[in-house]
């Protein structure tokens, strides 16, 4: 399997991402977004209406309705297989990174947040966070591997059909990466973050979810009896950091091999997105996997004082759960000479 790499030349205001294959595609790139502008929408608002006319309408019938898994409990068993691909992936695709970090330099904005990847860091005049100045360039520091991969964490839910984490235990409630969450609910056993899995279906009756297993359990086999449904962190083992046969690789080889777990790990997550559902802020990065948003009232992005400190929860795409970090694309490694700004209309972007 080859990669080609995805080159992003800029004109101006306008960013055009150019993916070289056999046949040459143009996209734009993601604009980035205002503090003011909300992330755009995955569904339509008039579509969520319509929903939202229908789910009102099947509570005031009060009538049963059978639902099909995940929004049942039971696990979508032809997506089994693709959540341990995932998990897998995204191990190798961290180890693959942090071996590759180590011989390339990274730089971070202190202001902005921009990436450099490469020695002596550019002088493109594009900083334009707050605080910034007034030429627009850029204050760099020594980055790390958290700044090519940021880290989405989510609230692990025991049972993904219980109430959402309320204000109170949000730090009672363990935050793991939310890619995990996505794993572990796909149907991935860790035994550091245990799950409720169900083996009869619930059922939906006026809006309201009826789980048999909770009212009747069977005293074999009660469900989460004798388990701790939070501070995992306590029984949490942290073993020595897992060395690959990488170590053993070039680090080109080594490079090769963690784009081929970026692709598998995203084109995994896509297919687990379109059943088991996933939510983000509209205004922060906040991400919550599972049926709905949790309820914790820690949001400071725009206008947050309105909403009492709550997130705007709308439904997420893969962007969000694994978000890719664009970078100026250095084409010649031992110049000694940073890229000028005033020939950055010539450079290209790529996906760091």
């Amino acid at each position: 399997m080859s990669y080609s790499p995805r080159l992003v030349s800029r004109s101006n205001l306008w960013r055009t991402f150019i993916r070289h294959s056999s046949v040459s595609t143009v996209t734009e790139l993601p604009r980035k977004l205002k503090r003011s502008e909300r992330k755009q929408w995955v569904t339509s608002v008039n579509e969520l209406k319509r929903k939202a006319r229908l789910e009102r309408e099947e509570k005031q019938s009060a009538r049963e309705q059978i639902l099909r898994p995940p929004e049942n409990g039971l696990l979508v068993k032809e997506l089994i297989p693709v959540a341990h691909q995932v998990y897998a992936a995204a191990a190798e695709l961290l180890s693959c990174s942090s071996n590759v970090a180590k011989t390339i330099a990274l730089y971070s904005c202190s202001v902005c947040g921009e990436v450099h990847v490469g020695h002596t860091p550019h002088k493109i005049r594009t900083c334009d966070g707050v605080g910034s100045l007034k030429n627009k360039e850029h204050r760099w520091m020594n980055g790390g591997i958290e700044h090519i991969l940021p880290l989405v964490e989510s609230f692990h839910l025991y049972d993904r059909l219980g109430r959402a984490v309320s204000h109170d235990e949000q730090l009672i409630v363990d935050r793991i990466p939310a890619v995990v969450e996505l794993c572990v609910q796909g149907g991935v056993n860790i035994p550091e973050y245990p799950t409720r899995r169900r083996t009869f279906p619930a059922y939906s009756v006026a809006g309201r979810i009826i789980d048999f297993e909770r009212r009747f359990p069977k005293e074999e086999d009660t469900p989460g009896k004798d388990i701790n449904t939070s501070g995992f962190w306590e029984k949490r083992k942290y073993p020595v950091e897992t060395v690959f046969i990488h170590l053993l690789l070039p680090a080109a080889e080594v490079a090769i091999r963690g784009m081929e777990s970026w692709e598998v790990m995203r084109s995994g997550i896509r297919k687990l997105v379109s059943e088991y559902a996933v939510h983000t802020c509209g205004y922060c990065p906040e991400f919550q996997v599972g049926p709905k948003g949790h309820r914790v009232r820690n949001c400071q992005a725009f206008k947050h004082q309105m909403r009492d400190g709550q997130h705007a929860w709308q439904e997420a795409t893969v962007d969000d759960l694994a978000p890719p970090v664009y970078v100026w694309h250095v084409r010649d490694l031992n110049s000694p000479e940073p890229m000028a700004n005033n020939l950055r209309r010539y450079y290209g972007m790529l996906e760091g």
